[in-house]
């Protein structure tokens, strides 16, 4: 039987890769969409060596694409996390940085008519139902890769990529605070549960032993740290209401410190069975939320308090730093987020045909 072909993009979105599909290429059956992105990345070996991903959660992602019929966006974005050392798909969170790319890959599919100068993609996120605008570079009516924008945790420089984000307030939960507490505790720690544009946990480094500012490869290679804060990390997914989280990468975990290079706050986060590298967006716009709310456990380790109706939170991550820029305002203890973004790159890396086994389809 031949191998089945499917038509992609292959791009870096911020500090993520993946493959870019139509959602239309694609099976429409849940079940039977996991088995091809199984396929696709190679899922179930460590280095992925069937498939296109690279060994790591951060180069196992997927997007999918199609045309809005939600008249406040242009696009559909349905992104999926292939877990690339197991057999397994989840596409119950959404992603920042793979986000980055939707906005250049939908003009590059057709979806979008690009504009001269700048094109602004208005995107609905299929799985937190969040709405967001890309700001793309498209002098002559054509994406604008070459830049000299940095972004941290990315080599070299490339075209700025806008991002503001809207309604992403309770992504998973409908609200902003799940277990209606800004602070409890979970197994001696205290901790945050908080569901802005992505679900987290949020802890001390210090509660833990740690100082938060060791390596990804330190943290990683500290099990004892995996075995205490997955069970909390589970026991908090129940608070939340989303169940057993035991199988799923949401709820993320997240642990705060005292910043040293001029930041807002020092952060580690986990997705969640090792250490991100930098940091996902959707992590970092839910972390400065928590930042910014007041009775949270950041406003122990950030005594810095803002009042809007605009701040700059900045995160230290393992490669540098990440801004967040959010809109809101202060109701007593009631924060009013309106809109919250950042900047990021991105860069089209192939494009071609995918293969997967034509049983698996059929």
């Amino acid at each position: 039987m031949p191998q089945r072909s499917i038509p992609f993009i292959f791009m870096r979105g911020g500090t993520s890769r993946g493959p870019y599909f139509l959602r239309s290429d694609l099976p429409e059956d849940r079940e039977k969409l996991a088995e091809v992105l199984l396929a696709v990345i190679g899922a179930g070996h460590p280095w992925n060596i069937d498939g296109l991903g690279g060994g790591t959660a951060v180069t196992c992602k997927v997007a999918m694409l199609s045309r809005s019929d939600d008249p406040s966006a242009d696009v559909d974005y349905f992104f999926a996390q292939v877990v690339s050392a197991k057999r397994e798909v989840d596409f119950s969170p959404s992603c920042g940085n793979i986000l980055s790319g939707v906005g250049p890959a939908a003009i590059e599919m057709g979806l979008v008519e690009p504009g001269d100068g700048q094109t602004t993609v208005r995107i609905r996120a299929v799985n937190t139902g969040s709405l967001i605008e890309a700001e793309i570079q498209s002098p002559g009516g054509e994406v604008e890769y070459e830049g000299t924008t940095v972004i941290d945790g990315v080599p070299g420089t490339a075209a700025k990529i806008r991002l503001t984000f809207s309604e992403v307030v309770g992504s998973k939960s409908g609200r902003m605070f799940p277990t209606g507490a800004c602070m409890e505790e979970i197994g001696g720690i205290p901790l945050t549960c908080i569901d802005v544009a992505m679900p987290m946990v949020v802890a001390r480094a210090s509660d833990f032993g740690l100082t938060g500012h060791e390596t990804p490869a330190e943290i990683d290679g500290n099990r004892a740290f995996y075995e205490r804060m997955e069970p909390i990390r589970v026991e908090a997914g129940r608070r939340m209401g989303f169940g057993d989280v035991s199988e799923s990468v949401v709820p993320k975990f997240a642990l705060l410190a005292p910043p040293r290079a001029g930041g807002t706050v020092t952060s580690r986060y986990f997705m969640p069975w090792d250490c991100h590298p930098s940091y996902a967006i959707t992590g970092g716009i839910c972390l400065a939320t928590c930042v910014l709310a007041a009775g949270t456990i950041a406003e122990t380790v950030v005594p810095q308090r803002f009042d809007g109706p605009a701040a700059s939170i900045v995160i230290e991550h393992p490669s540098g730093h990440m801004e967040i820029v959010a809109d809101f305002d202060v109701d007593g203890e009631q924060l009013g987020l309106r809109k919250i973004g950042t900047i990021r790159t991105a860069r089209k890396l192939a494009s071609g045909q995918v293969f997967v086994p034509a049983g698996i389809w059929n």
